[in-house]
């Protein structure tokens, strides 16, 4: 009875802790997902996995969020962009966030059940990525490529719940997202980098420095190579080869028109502005089985 009460009075924040109002997360780990079914059924995939995937990137894209915030609760406070989050302002015990994240978490499983018994084995590493990455902050200057790692893990999933294998191809995917995943969350963190360095969180942006420009463009560059020798194993069209390449480097250059002077509302932009090239590389996929 208590825990309805709760849910009565709280319900909006939950939703805010899992950051409903913020879809951008939820499509950048969407798209890669849609371009490794796409890829690993050379097509239009199987409804029920089209669905499972896309409710699974919801729910696992949520439970990431409510477990991020209540690692940093104790800094979010702390961070002007983040000092309004539902547990930094007080809205949400820690006890609620956590009994939401297993929430999630068991319907995360539920989804998975439906696929294949290898699929299902491969999820307990996309739990642990989710669970571990908030924290790495604290210990390494590298938590995007922890994020990348998470943001990448539902690929080979794609790839064993389709054709119960993981192909090379998979992992060169894989690597080609975790790159990108990179490059846009180190974008993301110079958005924070004055506050992080007060509060003692790590992060790319600070390691990278003053070479930050230059790193996040390097790359941006090898997601376009890996992405295009992908494409290059499916025979794809000359056309349609380059329209793909002029789109992403436009799309990339635009970014780092962003940053040059690496404002904070600028460098922000530019992390929001992945979502056309998560859409780009979706739509090139689908256009070359057309």
């Amino acid at each position: 009875m208590r825990m309805l009460k709760l849910i009565q009075k709280n319900w909006r924040y939950y939703l805010q802790l899992m950051r409903t109002d913020k879809p951008i997360g939820t499509l950048l780990l969407l798209w890669p997902t849609y371009w490794a079914l796409w890829l690993a059924a050379d097509g239009f995939p199987q409804w029920h996995l089209l669905l499972i995937f896309s409710l699974g990137v919801f729910v696992m894209r949520s439970a990431g969020c409510v477990i991020n915030d209540f690692a940093d609760r104790k800094v979010d406070g702390k961070v002007k962009r983040t000092e309004q989050r539902p547990l930094a302002a007080g809205h949400v015990s820690a006890k609620e966030a956590l009994v939401l994240f297993f929430v999630l978490i068991f319907a995360a499983f539920l989804l998975v059940l439906c696929l294949n018994l290898n699929t299902v084995l491969l999820s307990f590493a996309a739990l642990g990525l989710a669970f571990c990455y908030p924290f790495m902050k604290r210990y390494t200057h590298l938590p995007q490529v922890v994020l990348g790692a998470a943001f990448s893990w539902s690929i080979p999933m794609a790839y064993m719940a389709t054709l119960n294998t993981i192909p090379t191809e998979a992992w060169l995917l894989y690597g080609a997202n975790l790159v990108w995943t990179v490059a846009y969350d180190t974008m993301y963190g110079m958005v924070d980098r004055d506050d992080d360095l007060k509060i003692g969180v790590k992060s790319t942006a600070i390691l990278f420095g003053r070479f930050d420009k230059l790193i996040v463009s390097l790359l941006q560059l090898a997601t376009i190579l890996m992405l295009l020798f992908i494409a290059s194993l499916h025979a794809w069209s000359y056309g349609l080869f380059v329209i793909l390449s002029l789109v992403l480097v436009v799309l990339f250059s635009y970014q780092q028109y962003l940053i040059r002077d690496r404002q904070r509302e600028l460098c922000f932009k530019a992390f929001l502005h992945n979502n056309y090239v998560g859409i780009a590389v979706w739509l090139a996929i689908v256009v070359s089985y057309s």
